[in-house]
């Protein structure tokens, strides 16, 4: 049986609490330099995904690094990248044949590439698969939105990243407008002029979301900032908000306060299988992942042993291989989910008629804050 493994991290300080309940008690500073005497290991096992195609299953493990989003975010590349390739290691060690790297892990230093020449089995951000759901559910939440593609201006939070960049070279074949929202505002026009000469849309580029946002009928959020950026003064009613960024570009209060707006998460999957089990909770149902996640396991079945997503320039012809592969082993989107719970229907036909006028506040048991 083939075998894959996946790194990941605590996202918040606050995480570590769940296994040691003493550090809530703790400065956060403190917390991080204790953990960081920790070693990186096994945290988990990932059973159950069995291919729709031919019927082979594949196994995997979690591999802890105890370095926090805080702590790479801030951090030169050289005092974290060890503690990352360590981590790399643990999946060799455990047979692994293919490692994933979850969250910030992806993005320090040159997203991967360092890594793979550090261990000897294939290594993969997922970010390549993370494209691909991403998109596949916003355009599918634009369109029950009453969104017109052709027609809508899209913003791309962080759109200098690795997913940014090719979101927004493929939607800019789909709308009439991109935006490309940077910290950077050189990287951000170089990126604009790389693109503009092969794209249908306008391609525009700035720095200012109070400014940006607001025009915005669908925003993908794809930042690595380690705060909230996207607050409810920021959105448009009715827009379509996709946040792949982990943690989460989109603030709590959001929720809170604009049921106009479709705030959905994106890249989570439904692998194959029916008694999929990840052996950690990431705040879904039983037998839901996250995307990176799931292409690591894909590439697996496949025994596609090779590294796939890495670097800061990912391959667009990639994003249309690796969706490919995912549903012919019967990988599929796993519905709307937004802040943790589970959107129906009847969920997104209250938003959009909020969004026109034409329906009363949600009712107050809608989420304020995740679970």
């Amino acid at each position: 049986m083939n075998r894959f493994a996946f790194i990941v991290h605590p996202i918040e300080i606050k995480d570590f609490a769940r296994r040691y309940p003493i550090t809530r008690y703790l400065p956060s500073r403190l917390v991080e330099r204790l953990m960081r005497l920790k070693k990186p290991a096994t945290v988990g096992e990932i059973s159950g995904i069995r291919s729709a195609h031919d019927g082979s299953e594949v196994s995997g493990v979690f591999i802890g690094c105890p370095l926090t989003t805080r702590v790479m975010a801030d951090e030169p590349a050289e005092r974290t990248l060890p503690t990352i390739i360590e981590s790399a290691r643990v999946g060799q060690a455990e047979g692994a044949g293919i490692v994933g790297l979850g969250a910030m892990t992806s993005v320090v230093g040159d997203a991967g590439l360092t890594v793979s020449r550090n261990v000897s089995i294939a290594v993969t951000t997922g970010n390549t698969y993370t494209v691909a759901t991403a998109l596949q559910g916003a355009r599918r939440a634009a369109e029950l939105m009453g969104v017109t593609m052709s027609e809508a201006t899209v913003a791309v939070l962080g759109a200098t990243g690795s997913i940014g960049k090719v979101c927004a070279q493929i939607l800019g074949d789909e709308v009439a407008r991109v935006v490309l929202v940077v910290r950077d505002l050189a990287r951000g026009l170089a990126l604009a002029d790389q693109l503009q000469p092969h794209a249908k849309a306008t391609i525009e580029v700035s720095r200012d979301l109070d400014d940006v946002l607001p025009t915005a009928d669908i925003l993908v959020c794809v930042s690595a900032a380690v705060d909230a950026l996207v607050q409810p003064r920021h959105l448009k009613r009715g827009a379509v908000i996709c946040d792949v960024a982990r943690p989460r570009d989109v603030s709590v209060a959001v929720a809170k306060q604009r049921d106009d707006v479709l705030v959905i998460e994106g890249g989570v999957v439904k692998p194959p299988g029916d008694k999929v089990d990840l052996g950690l909770n990431f705040g879904f149902p039983p037998g839901l992942m996250y995307a990176c996640m799931a292409e690591t396991s894909v590439l697996a079945l496949a025994g596609r042993f090779e590294n796939f997503s890495l670097g800061r320039d990912l391959e667009r012809a990639k994003v249309d291989e690796i969706a490919a592969l995912a549903a012919l082993h019967g990988y599929e989107l796993a519905g709307f989910r937004s802040f943790e719970r589970a959107l129906s229907m009847d969920d997104i036909a209250g938003i959009r008629q909020r969004a026109a006028g034409q329906a009363p506040p949600a009712a107050p048991d809608r989420p304020s804050s995740p679970l």
